[in-house]
């Protein structure tokens, strides 16, 4: 890390800390922010995560979740006067401000020192301290890490574990991404000797769908998928329309687009949803076909080499047609891939 020694120095004395994540945070993304926050309040600091959106339900177990503001739900003022009092914002799970929407403003006129721990391709911010690697499984390994590197290990409790847990889980695909390397495992290993219940963990994260998910899932797979095995593609679409159908909540699409990418000889699957103002899409690959670059040439987005994912201004039918007339220009490509 840069600074390591300039961020233990500072974090020696107590300190307000502001720690946020992403627009609709994933396991990964709370369970990293909330296992960062439960750390620094051991070496004394007053700290507070605030979520730029409601996340989804399944994460309402992790460790001080309670605690958590959240844009939307409560209080602008009091989430303004959090922040312009810190004393050190910690930007985790994402590289540039616009991810957080509706909240980026909030954090772009405050001058504060900062701290990125990011794994994600081309950061935008630049922080005081900074802690990026596009090699990590997840934002949650490199807290694991940092917390190692700063001497703490000790500190790390079953809650940290589990908070940090859910993010290596999650963002591995449960240990089968690429990205699983032999250190991964490790770490995973060191949260179980701490006391962490992987299976626990895991239940509480895939194991808690509602109803009316479960039947939304049956519809997509029924009636939405939509596959080109002369393009090696298949994806989704879903309109505002279905997604109010099923009554559907945050977090309950998550996962749907890997569900088009295992169908044998997949190289590239998408997922297109109607919000209110726009289209988001969200992309997943395999091999050296990369959805970073698809997303952030053609839909204003990016994330990783494998999975990406994207935001298109115009109606969901022209999007799903300018996504065609895309995949038909990358054909030689997508035909190349290796699985």
């Amino acid at each position: 890390m840069e600074n390591l020694k300039q961020l233990k120095e500072f974090l020696s004395k107590p300190k307000n800390i502001v720690i946020t994540t992403h627009h609709k945070p994933d396991a990964d993304a709370l369970g990293s922010s909330l296992g960062l926050s439960g750390y620094l309040k051991k070496l004394g600091h007053t700290v507070k995560v605030i979520s730029p959106s409601d996340y989804p339900r399944f994460l309402f177990w992790l460790p001080d979740n309670e605690s958590v503001l959240c844009f939307g739900k409560h209080d602008i003022n009091e989430i303004k006067k959090t922040v312009e009092n810190a004393d050190l914002i910690c930007c985790l799970d994402f590289g540039c401000y616009p991810r957080l929407e509706q909240m980026a403003s909030i954090f772009e006129q405050v001058n504060k020192p900062v701290l990125l721990i990011d794994h994600h391709i081309n950061p935008a911010i630049e922080p005081t301290y900074n802690y990026h690697d596009v090699k990590a499984a997840a934002t949650a390994q490199l807290i694991y890490e940092l917390i190692v590197e700063l001497g703490d290990k000790d500190k790390i409790d079953t809650a940290i574990g589990e908070a940090l847990y859910a993010g290596i889980l999650t963002d591995t695909g449960s240990f089968k991404h690429p990205s699983t390397t032999k250190k991964v495992h490790q770490i995973a290993g060191e949260l179980i000797d701490i006391g962490v219940n992987t299976s626990k963990v895991h239940n509480r994260i895939y194991d808690n769908n509602s109803e009316e998910r479960l039947r939304f899932l049956g519809y997509m797979l029924s009636n939405k998928l939509k596959v080109l095995p002369e393009y090696r593609v298949a994806y989704f679409t879903v309109s505002a329309e279905e997604l109010k159908k099923f009554n559907s909540q945050t977090g309950d699409t998550e996962g749907v687009v890997n569900y088009a990418l295992s169908i044998e000889g997949m190289v590239m699957s998408a997922i297109m949803i109607e919000r209110n103002d726009s289209v988001k899409l969200s992309f997943r690959s395999i091999g050296d076909f990369s959805v970073n670059d698809f997303a952030r040439d053609y839909f204003n987005g990016g994330g990783h080499k494998n999975a990406a994912g994207g935001t298109s201004a115009i109606p969901l039918t022209q999007t799903e047609a300018k996504f065609l007339e895309l995949v038909q220009k990358h054909q030689h490509q997508l035909l190349q891939t290796k699985n």
